[in-house]
């Protein structure tokens, strides 16, 4: 027994000097330079769009179009959505597997029971026949990897970095299904007022057909006039279903982001209404996007697992000391089992390095290089594309609302000229075609104006999105596990 105490005391005292003296082969992570570090600040970003505390800080940044019914909309979806659910799952394998690198590390503890039967040849001991042997053991058995070369530490800094990569994939995705859901809404509310202009546009083409039957009542006009504005009416009504397709195909989609059955849902309570001035976002610099956006930040994470397994792998060239230790007690009968004088104990310290593997080890390391470097390469044009969104998402924001001011403009001349054309046709000094023509014009401007209405606040969202969704107010659906939090305070 005082022999086993020593051997355990010096196991200790040797892994513990191992540890200490011990090192890391490999490269450690260092963020690499990219294009977002040029210049300070966006192209496209308009005057006033640089103060972070400009925009919406009563809430999340879906809240900032001002409908309750959105807003009720992205709460379902985040609590419902059969895709949200699933990348919240796959960032529990992820913790998982973390703990599992993590308990690599520390000491392999077991315990053995074991009854042994046996027929051993007598003549083993220079007899004759044969003989049975019945031996019971009990033991524990104790075994620790040292890790002198950082092989399993980096693999447990490596899965950190998957874990990370993966909760900012789920954060990806939480924001493309919360994107979907405005634009689904906002698609919804757009269709709803086109149908009311094609149905105002009927009403308004009835009356036209009355005008020209009551003209052509009093011998005015010719029998042309009157088919004409009846074909003319009839096209108006062929809109009106087209456009309740799209509607219920929309509420179908919707029903599918909130989790629910396809046509479940009634006709929303309200109409996304008319959508005014946008305010300031808070553009800040195109550095701030390795850290706002998710995709930039889980391509990042995913450099550094790659970085990290580059020097697991080359610690695999490297050799493995284990401290091993069993004790316990073995006899021939089961009542003597526990007799001190049946105990038995061992200590063995291992050492096991490779020398000829035909080049394997040096192929696998070659081979984690060179998945460093196309994660690195990976990593920069992720950051290359979100500066592209970012300036699009600007330039189109600017270009929309320019376009929007022009179109209010049209559809005011386009009113005004189908109201002089109807006037002058019932005074008898203008042709029906006029008319028709005004009337065709007059609905195509208003269409436009609200198709634009909607791109404008479509354009919202990739603004958003390309700066990062959420960068002050914190998610309220965040899984941030205590091995999450543990995880992201450990790389950073």
């Amino acid at each position: 027994m005082v022999l086993i105490k020593h051997t355990i005391r010096l196991c200790i005292g040797l892994a513990t000097a191992v540890i200490i003296s011990g090192c890391m082969v490999g490269p450690d992570y260092i963020r690499p330079q990219t294009t977002a570090a040029e210049g300070t600040g966006f192209i496209n970003a308009p005057p006033g769009w640089t103060d972070a505390n400009d925009i919406c800080t009563g809430g999340p940044w879906w809240q900032c179009f001002g409908d309750q019914v959105t807003a009720d909309l992205v709460l379902l979806a985040l609590e419902r959505n059969t895709d949200l659910k699933a990348a919240a799952a796959k960032v529990l394998e992820a913790e998982a597997l973390l703990a599992q690198s993590h308990g690599v590390r520390l000491p392999d503890v077991s315990y053995a029971a074991n009854r042994r039967r046996a027929k051993v040849s007598a003549s083993s001991f220079g007899g004759s026949g044969s003989f049975f042997s019945t031996v019971y053991s009990q033991n524990v058995n104790v075994s620790y990897i040292v890790d002198f070369f950082g092989k399993l530490r980096r693999a447990e800094r490596a899965a950190v970095a998957d874990l990370l990569a993966t909760e900012a994939d789920r954060q990806t995705l939480r924001h493309a299904i919360i994107s979907q859901v405005v634009r689904t809404r906002i698609q919804i509310g757009t269709q709803q007022r086109l149908l009311d202009v094609a149905r105002a546009d009927i009403t308004n083409r009835a009356e036209t057909l009355r005008i020209v039957e009551r003209r052509y009542n009093l011998g005015l006009v010719g029998p042309l006039d009157v088919y004409m504005a009846k074909e003319n009416l009839a096209a108006a009504r062929t809109l009106e279903p087209s456009i309740v397709e799209r509607i219920k195909l929309a509420q179908h989609s919707l029903d599918v982001l909130i989790g629910q059955r396809p046509g479940a849902s009634a006709q929303l309570p309200d109409r996304v209404g008319a959508l005014g001035e946008p305010e300031p976002v808070p553009v800040g610099v195109p550095a701030a996007l390795l850290d706002r956006r998710p995709d930039v930040r889980a391509a990042e994470m995913r450099l550094r697992a790659a970085t990290e397994r580059v020097g697991v792998s080359i610690a695999a060239l490297f050799p493995d000391l284990t401290l091993s230790g069993s004790w316990g007690y073995q006899s021939g009968k089961f009542s003597m089992l526990t007799d001190p004088q049946n105990e038995v104990y061992s200590a063995i310290i291992g050492l096991a390095a490779p020398i000829f593997k035909g080049g394997q080890l040096k192929a696998q390391a070659d081979a984690a290089k060179a998945r460093a470097t196309q994660a690195a390469q990976n990593y920069a044009g992720v950051v290359l594309v979100a500066l592209r969104e970012a300036e699009d998402a600007l330039v189109r924001q600017q270009t929309l609302k320019d376009r929007l001011g022009h179109l209010a403009e049209r559809l005011k001349q386009a009113s005004q000229t189908e109201t002089l054309a109807r006037q002058r046709y019932m005074r008898g000094v203008e042709q029906l075609l006029v008319v028709l023509d005004t009337e065709r014009r007059r609905r195509l401007a208003e269409n436009e104006l609200i198709l634009t209405a909607g791109n404008l606040w479509n354009a919202r969202i990739e603004l958003f999105l390309a700066l990062g969704g959420d960068w002050n107010i914190p998610a309220p659906d965040t899984m941030q596990s205590g091995k999450l939090r543990v995880a992201d305070d450990e790389i950073n």
